[in-house]
């Protein structure tokens, strides 16, 4: 079972999509703010990480270039989540090294064939 960490600051958003992905066979993990996110990247080891940009404490952007920076996490695929589908967004997302990048509501079929294109073994 793939482990999927989702960092996401609003209760409902969070308990909606874990609980979708994890009808879909995913382990879910969670993580309210940048920093808990952070800290769970580097100790449990997620196989893909579900990122929101506007965060409490660390911001997406933050958490992304901490994750780069580190030898440990560098190579886990993130995927950044937002609500804020502005252009600029997704091309800083990418230029700091996020995988992909999609946006909210979550397009719960467009998300899993990116994650899933990301968990190809």
């Amino acid at each position: 079972m793939k482990k999927i960490l989702l960092i996401e600051d609003n209760e409902m958003n969070r308990d909606m999509l874990s609980r979708r992905l994890e009808r879909k066979g995913f382990d879910v993990l969670l993580a309210e703010d940048g920093a808990e996110g952070l800290a769970r990247i580097l100790s449990d080891a997620p196989d893909l990480v579900l990122l929101d940009l506007s965060l409490p404490v660390l911001d997406g952007f933050e958490v992304l270039k901490r994750v780069r920076k580190d030898p440990e996490s560098k190579s886990v695929p993130v995927i950044v989540l937002t609500a804020h589908a502005m252009e600029n967004d997704r091309d800083k997302s990418i230029e700091m090294g996020a995988d992909d990048f999609d946006t909210k509501p979550i397009d719960l079929p467009r998300l899993l064939g990116k994650m899933r294109a990301l968990l190809a073994d």
